[in-house]
């Protein structure tokens, strides 16, 4: 199945090649979930502070369990310091 996966900031180094824009369309195998995409790209977990499925917060403790489904969006941001 084909999702979208958008990783931003310092998380843009994970993306395959073909990447715009920090997004890319990418075949995932049916039922995967938020945590095994995520791995199989190399994020490392620490770094994804802000998870949202199809735009909804998903906590780190439900990251494992979370499935995804064709046409999905996954975006990760990493976390920020400034102020």
């Amino acid at each position: 199945m084909k999702i979208t996966l958008k990783l931003y900031a310092s998380l843009t180094q994970y993306l395959p090649d073909g990447a715009v824009r920090g997004e890319i369309d990418i075949d995932v195998d049916d039922a995967s979930s938020i945590a095994a995409v995520l791995d199989s790209h190399g994020v490392p977990p620490e770094h994804c502070h802000l998870v949202l499925h199809n735009g909804l917060y998903v906590g780190p403790s439900e990251r494992a369990d979370a499935v995804l489904g064709d046409g999905d969006a996954l975006a990760v941001w990493p976390p920020v310091a400034g102020g």
